[in-house]
């Protein structure tokens, strides 16, 4: 049996980096998995998307990437303009130290009058605006520039580019992106655990070779527990979630016996068993126990921002990646509260939910911030604050601690670190720190003495160093044989009412997680390219002459099925006229 585990995370470990070959885990036939359909079979898409600067450009990978090379390649002041923005952005995450010198210089390279390079399209308002706040090193020094950048670049230069062969490219990615997904577009690995519907999975794209965490749903078991509103919610909230600090939703398909959550994979384990079973005292110190807590609070942040309180933050959902980087797992309970809306309901995990929770009372997104405490807490002192490790002790018991008994604490708690959980661990919500600003209570959490040694915006840039990083030759999992198996689902009949639910959940790649996969498994750079000296490739001409269907010499012959993707199809006269006046303009 031993030898099984062996197996199986041998060749798991061999998927993660990257398989044998040169391809770094993609199929032999990924280049033909990923073609590009000729532009004329998804030209009009531009009808069926959201073709706006702020969408395109600000949330889309790959249109970022696209406008980036139109301008870089169509006009030099675009271009400018755009280096101009990456500026400011490397300003906002530099170290403190060096901001006041950073301001300078960028003032002067690019908002000095008669500098080569400056920005000429800012008002003089704004610009003398900058000259007086120099010195200050502040981090939104630049926002104002920023926004009249953008919207200059929002309108004339992204209205050419919507006309630019560059722009037809980024449907073609599109469309590639709808594309249906099934049980063949991933390779699965060994079970790295179990969720409440059935079993996660490691999982690889065939395409890219990137490993995704697969969490298989049953549809027996969903049916027989009621559990289809669940699920949904939990789909739809994930599919709404774009944070370095959140596990994401790549993709969302079904099997026959299962509906599959394709999500971000995190390698390094989860927060409860690096403070437990990692050898010597249980716990962390106290630098190591500030960063965890600090990207938490960014993942508690993000998620309050888009009206959603989480209900389950404790250390078991805190998972950590190949770099020592940690994220919010686990959104089951999460649910959406409507702005100055109220939620009621007992639900989390026995130990961490604010007595709020456990009195059924009315309450925004306060449980998230004394749950919070209750991790801080943990990680600091080796143990939870109301119920010690595998203390065999009665639910009704830890509720009464948790609203009654006050926590106590050790030397290895710092004044500042001991004044955090205080105040996060308050029994009422109206004294309770991070409860006072709504959607907003991060903002007040993130000024605590506890976190002053940080700089928040290189924190959320994913630029601090983390304090441990996972061994990439170890699995952090249970052994396959010790994960418990489910029991067959018996007396369940799946039928045809059933489908507009699954039709509901199966909806494919989810946009940026998909994007973002291509760009960094580097099928972008090979794929993206174009004809002799930035010319339309051969699948971007839109006059392209559909080929007349080939005749063989015996016509009653079954024919072999021809890959159509790339056959071009009629193209309306106005794309073609649009077109023709732009590539005029343009030489």
């Amino acid at each position: 049996m031993e030898l099984e585990n062996i197996v199986a995370n041998t060749v798991y470990l061999k998927a993660r980096e990257g398989g044998a070959d040169s391809n770094k885990g993609k199929s032999k036939k990924w280049k033909k998995i990923l073609q590009f359909p000729h532009i004329s079979q998804c030209i009009d898409l531009k009808n069926k998307i959201d073709v706006k600067y702020s969408y395109i450009v600000d949330q889309q990978p790959i249109g970022r990437l696209l406008f980036r090379q139109f301008c870089e390649n169509y006009k030099y002041a675009y271009h400018k303009y755009n280096v101009f923005l990456d500026s400011i952005e490397q300003y906002e995450v530099a170290q403190d130290e060096k901001r006041a010198d950073m301001a300078v210089a960028l003032f002067q390279r690019y908002m000095q009058k008669d500098s080569p390079n400056e920005i000429d399209i800012l008002g003089v308002e704004v610009v003398e605006q900058c000259r007086d706040r120099l010195s200050s090193g502040n981090r939104e020094l630049f926002n104002e520039c920023s926004s009249a950048v953008k919207n200059y670049l929002a309108g004339t230069p992204f209205n050419e580019f919507e006309s630019s062969m560059y722009f037809h490219r980024y449907l073609q990615w599109k469309w590639l992106e709808s594309q249906p997904v099934t049980y063949k577009t991933f390779r699965m690995y060994r079970v790295l655990g179990k969720g409440g519907f059935g079993e996660v999975c490691a999982c690889q794209v065939r395409a890219t070779g990137k490993m995704y965490a697969c969490k298989k749903l049953e549809k027996k078991r969903i049916k027989k527990r009621k559990g289809e509103a669940m699920v949904l919610i939990e789909k739809q909230i994930l599919q709404k979630i774009n944070s370095r600090f959140v596990v994401s939703l790549a993709y969302a398909y079904e099997t026959k016996d299962a509906l599959c959550l394709v999500l971000t994979i995190m390698n390094g384990g989860d927060l409860k068993f690096h403070i437990y079973n990692m050898g010597g005292e249980p716990g962390f110190d106290i630098n190591r126990s500030r960063f965890y807590a600090a990207e938490v609070l960014c993942g508690l942040e993000h998620l309050h921002y888009q009206g959603l309180v989480y209900r389950d933050c404790k250390p078991e959902n805190i998972l950590l990646d190949d770099t020592g980087h940690v994220r919010i797992s686990d959104l089951g309970l999460a649910v959406e509260i409507p702005e100055g809306d109220m939620v009621r309901g007992r639900v989390g995990t026995v130990g961490y939910m604010a007595p709020e929770v456990i009195d059924n009372e009315k309450y925004t997104f306060s449980p998230d911030w004394f749950s919070f405490g209750c991790l801080i807490y943990e990680m600091i002192e080796g143990q939870a604050p109301f119920r010690a490790r595998k203390e065999k002790v009665k639910r009704e018991e830890v509720d009464r601690r948790v609203k009654e008994d006050q926590e106590k604490y050790t030397h290895k708690f710092t004044e500042e670190a001991r004044s955090l959980c205080k105040q996060l661990l308050r029994k009422s919500p109206k004294t309770r720190l991070g409860c006072h600003c709504g959607r907003y209570g991060a903002r007040e959490i993130k000024q605590l003495d506890f976190f002053k040694c940080l700089n928040w915006k290189r924190l959320e840039a994913g630029m601090l160093e983390p304090p441990f990083v996972p061994d990439p030759h170890a699995v952090y999992a249970k052994d396959v044989l010790d994960i418990e198996q489910f029991s067959t689902v018996k007396g369940v009949n799946l039928d045809s009412s059933d489908d507009s639910f699954y039709s509901r959940f199966n909806t494919g790649s989810v946009s940026i997680p998909w994007q973002t996969e291509m760009i960094e498994t580097e099928c972008y750079k090979e794929l993206n390219v174009y004809g002799p000296n930035n010319s339309r490739s051969q699948d971007l001409v839109l006059d392209a002459v559909p080929e007349p269907e080939k005749k063989g010499c015996f016509p009653f012959r079954r024919k072999k099925k021809q890959n159509s993707r790339d056959r071009p199809i009629p193209i309306a006269d106005h794309y073609l006229k649009q077109n023709a006046k732009v590539e005029e303009v343009n030489s």
